[in-house]
């Protein structure tokens, strides 16, 4: 039986590792993946292959491409692509290290590891700012709707596209910013996370309002803070059953459509971004027929 990975679709954990690998021998790919279908359950350790690991194979998947890089209103949204990301779920930060470290071990020579960041649950689920992040998620039957896909080949069906971004905070001068004004950024009140009806244009609630696209452009959003020695903000993680709705969204924030950016933009900003597509299970292993074949 094919399924999506149930991480995917399972509730925010505590506590969180994304892992960035880059590949460094096309040869040694084959036995690493077969390693790496032995130990991803899917649930504990999410996988998203870049379209560079499936070139790499001689393959090629419908829907996957490279994260662009954008210039929109005075933004500019960097694009950081690597082969492979591992999304580590658990509630023990000591115990995803060591998983971490297994899975690096088992992806040599083939994939190195060059990034990885630690991300956490704040306050049953709100951004470092203090709001509420992923309000209007879809849920239950809307959701698989929104990220998973339902129809095509076996190997594909029950797969996922995932959009992976670091987004850092200056949270000093967001700190500065009076009630009012935070509000106004977001687009809803801090203190009961209701919309603003009198919210600007540029409130990121309004400029990424899922049902206003056309067509609508709803993903299912599982973003974590992070942090590091030097910098924090958020780890945006999005799943769709294509990237094309995410991809309308990030388009809008950035001012392509009518040259107003997103007041994300004021306090925050992007300096990573990557798409990868996330394989279905099958009898429990990851289902690599459409790379492996």
């Amino acid at each position: 039986m094919t399924v999506s990975q149930p991480g995917i679709l399972a509730a925010v954990p505590s506590q969180a590792r994304h892992l960035f690998f880059s590949l460094e021998s096309a040869d040694a790919l084959p036995v690493a993946l077969d390693r790496l279908g032995s130990l991803a359950d899917g649930e504990t350790i999410v996988v998203g292959l870049g379209a560079s690991l499936l070139q790499a194979q001689g393959r090629q998947l419908a829907g996957l491409r490279v994260f662009p890089a954008l210039s929109g209103a005075g933004v500019d949204v960097p694009s950081t692509q690597h082969a492979l990301w591992c999304w580590l779920r658990g509630e023990d930060r000591g115990e995803l290290l060591q998983l971490g470290r297994q899975l690096v071990a088992a992806l040599a020579p083939a994939l190195r590891l060059v990034q990885s960041s630690d991300a956490f649950r704040y306050r049953e689920g709100r951004d470092l700012t203090g709001y509420e992040d992923g309000t209007e998620n879809p849920e239950g039957e809307q959701a698989v709707a929104a990220a998973i896909v339902g129809a095509g080949p076996e190997g594909e069906r029950g797969g996922s596209f995932a959009a992976v971004q670091h987004w850092v905070h200056d949270l000093d001068h967001f700190g500065s910013l009076s009630p009012d004004q935070q509000d106004h950024i977001v687009g809803r009140r801090q203190s009961d996370n209701e919309e603003l009806e009198d919210a600007p244009a540029s409130a990121h609630v309004k400029r990424t309002a899922q049902e206003s696209f056309a067509p609508e452009a709803f993903v299912v959003r599982r973003s974590m803070p992070w942090n590091d020695d030097r910098q924090a903000g958020l780890l945006f993680l999005a799943f769709g059953h294509s990237l094309d709705a995410f991809e309308a969204q990030l388009r809008r924030m950035a001012g392509l459509e009518d040259g107003i950016s997103d007041a994300l933009f004021r306090f925050s900003k992007p300096v990573s971004g990557d798409y990868y597509w996330c394989p279905p299970l099958r009898e429990g292993r990851l289902d690599l027929r459409a790379v492996l074949g």
